[in-house]
Formats: structure tokens, sequence, C-alpha cells
């Protein structure tokens, strides 16, 4: 079996945590990097036997999980978030994993579930088909973002096969709450790089966006969740460039 250390960045998440650190027992150290949480998520995760530490995250993603890693004792790390679960048969192929000469990190295909929906298409897709990056090698990249967060390894990229099962949002009222917060994030991200809100761009990039995931990503397949997902994550591009616009993601 490899030897493989587990990480959680975590805040606020006593409702999902036992579920998440459960799925990853099976690795040799689990780990959650809790931001100051201020409900039961330290003693819920202890209590699923992960090791947790505090850590301010200061609203960058991308710094937290860079933190994270170097706190990790293993050459390999799996990164999951308190809403996901690894599946059984990722366990398997995690576990048996050959790892490849030159590979530095894997993409995991990721399946959405909303409203008790399995999402397949529309925003959720690429994550599903082409995986996201969360298997790395110990210093051989960093994560970049301060939300929306990416790994950008040194050297290749492998991908497996099996599923990380994600639970995003419990009701519409969160995923709402969730879209106002992030959105606040990233507009702040893209004022710090001097990004400039065209009006246009304000008023037709939402609508195309709509456009593109709904129907050129056939979001409209999901069903209801798949129109309530792709008008939601429009307003979230909506509200990101108006936040900036206006200065009001303080």
């Amino acid at each position: 079996m490899n030897e493989i250390s587990a990480i959680i960045i975590a805040k606020n998440e006593e409702d999902k945590i036992e579920r998440a650190v459960k799925s990853i027992q099976f690795c040799n150290e689990v780990i959650v990097v809790d931001d100051e949480s201020t409900d039961k998520t330290r003693e819920r995760a202890e209590k699923g036997g992960a090791k947790v530490l505090i850590h301010a995250k200061n609203n960058d993603f991308g710094a937290q999980r860079n933190w994270a890693m170097g706190k990790a004792k293993n050459e390999w790390i799996l990164f999951i978030d308190a809403d996901e679960q690894v599946t059984e048969n990722l366990k398997l192929q995690i576990s048996n994993l050959k790892f490849q000469k030159g590979v530095t990190a894997y993409a995991i295909p990721r399946r959405d579930f909303f409203w008790g929906h399995e999402m397949r298409y529309g925003e959720t897709k690429q994550a599903r088909t082409k995986g996201i990056i969360r298997l790395v090698k110990k210093e051989s990249g960093i994560w970049a973002g301060s939300v929306h967060e990416t790994f950008i390894p040194s050297g290749s990229v492998g991908k497996l096969d099996e599923f990380l099962n994600h639970y995003a949002h419990d009701s519409l009222s969160s995923f709402v709450q969730d879209i106002n917060i992030y959105s606040s994030l990233r507009a702040s991200e893209l004022d710090k790089i001097g990004k400039k809100v065209n009006p246009l761009e304000l008023i037709f990039l939402p609508f195309g966006k709509f456009i593109y995931t709904y129907f050129i990503l056939l979001g409209f397949l999901d069903g209801p969740s798949g129109f309530v997902y792709s008008f939601i994550m429009s307003f979230h591009s909506f509200l990101v460039r108006a936040k900036l616009a206006t200065k009001s993601y303080v």
C-alpha cells in the first residue's frame, strides 16, 4: 500500500467533516486544517481520528493548501474538501496505484450531487470528465489562486478513473450564501491584479455563461437541478463583476 497523507481544509463544517474524514481513513495520515471554526468541526474531526491543525486562511485557499502541504509527513498527499467523499473504488485505486515516473500529480474525476441529483452535464461536466488535481507529490508544485485554487505541478499529470463525490449544497439558500461569499473573494482577487470591468462584459458575460453551460454543455439534461445550477453560477459571474466595479466585496 502507498504511504499517503490526506488533507482536508475546513471551516465550520461540523455537519460534513465526519463523513469526509471517514472516507480517507485508508491513508496513513489524516490532517484537518481548521480555519478557526466556531462550531464543532475540530471536535468531530478529532473524534474521527484526524489530526487537527488550527491555521487562519485569511481568505486565501491556495496559501492555506500550500501551508498544509508542508505539514504532511508522506511523499504523496491527497487533498479533499470537507463536503467531499472518497468512494470505495477510489480508495482501492489510490491504495494500489503504481506511481508513474515523471508524474507529480494526478487528476481525479469528481461527480457533483445537487438537490439529491447526480449532475452529469453543464457547469460540473469538466470536473466529471477531465477531473481535478487532488493527489500530488510533496514539493512538486504549488497551489495558486486565493479562490478556486488550482495546483500547478512541476511534472506531468496522470489521471485516475474512479470518482470523488462532491456534496456541495444541501439547499438553495446555502448555495446562494456560498455564491455571495465566493464572488466577494473572486472580486477581491481580480482587483488585486488590476482587472477592470467593461459595462458590456457586466451585462453579456453572465448571460453568455448561462447559454454555454445550459445549452452547449447540455445542462438542461440534468432537469430542474441543471437549470438552477446554471442560473446561479451565471449569477455568480454577474456578482463578481458587479462587486469589482463597485468595490463592494469587502
